[in-house]
């Protein structure tokens, strides 16, 4: 590759880590209160509202429906407001976040529903209110899962990065169709490929092994 080249790789490889960075970080901080929500409000939860649980569970089942490139032209408008513009990498946050939120929201409910209710109990015959159970007993114990299902969503997110390169949002995805598809260039279709398959390995690895240091279970 030329030095041209290597510097637009560069920049396009940092728009994908700042892309799925930043439209991980928020499905965390939004999707893991979104799924202690569905496990709370549940039937038989510490906190039982089947209305509130249905709606939420409504509007989850959703967004995870409509296939993400039809997401991002339906999120056009919002992405607008928000952003200031429709087309770039601060763009492509927007519906990548709003992909990923219940995504991963769905994820960390499995995790919540397998903890003890043994615990919980526990928890409850000590008084224990609510939000302590959920500090105490449901989040440290589903831990393990929270932080595997993170990794999932990271690793998705790369794939929708690249997705998102398609209608101009920069990044990895942008970079193979402008240059290794409309202009034939195998070798930076191939590079792009690559540093996807390292960066998913990367996570992976990385997830796995935070995974298997918070995992109690393991000896």
């Amino acid at each position: 590759m030329s030095s041209t080249m290597i510097d637009l790789f560069l920049r396009s490889l940092w728009e994908t880590v700042l892309m799925t960075g930043a439209s991980g970080a928020i499905s965390f901080v939004f999707g893991l209160p979104l799924g202690l929500a569905l496990v709370v409000t549940d039937r038989g939860g510490i906190a039982q509202n089947l209305w509130v649980n249905r709606i939420l569970g409504g509007i989850v089942n959703g967004f995870r429906a409509v296939p993400f490139i039809i997401l991002l032209v339906a999120l056009i408008p919002l992405t607008r407001l928000i952003a200031g513009t429709s087309i770039g990498t601060w763009a492509a946050i927007v519906p990548l976040s709003i992909a990923a939120t219940p995504y991963y929201a769905r994820i960390a409910e499995v995790s919540l529903r397998e903890v003890d209710r043994g615990l919980i109990e526990a928890v409850r015959a000590m008084g224990g209110s609510r939000w302590a159970i959920v500090r105490e007993v449901l989040v440290p114990e589903a831990m393990p899962g929270i932080v595997a299902g993170f990794t999932v969503t990271l690793v998705t997110l790369v794939g929708a990065s690249a997705m998102a390169g398609a209608i101009g949002a920069g990044g990895l995805g942008d970079l193979a169709i402008r240059y290794g598809y409309q202009r034939f260039e195998t070798s930076v279709m191939i590079a792009v490929v690559a540093v996807l398959i390292v960066m998913v390995s990367a996570l992976q690895w990385a997830g796995d092994r935070l995974v298997a240091r918070l995992d109690r279970r393991v000896a």
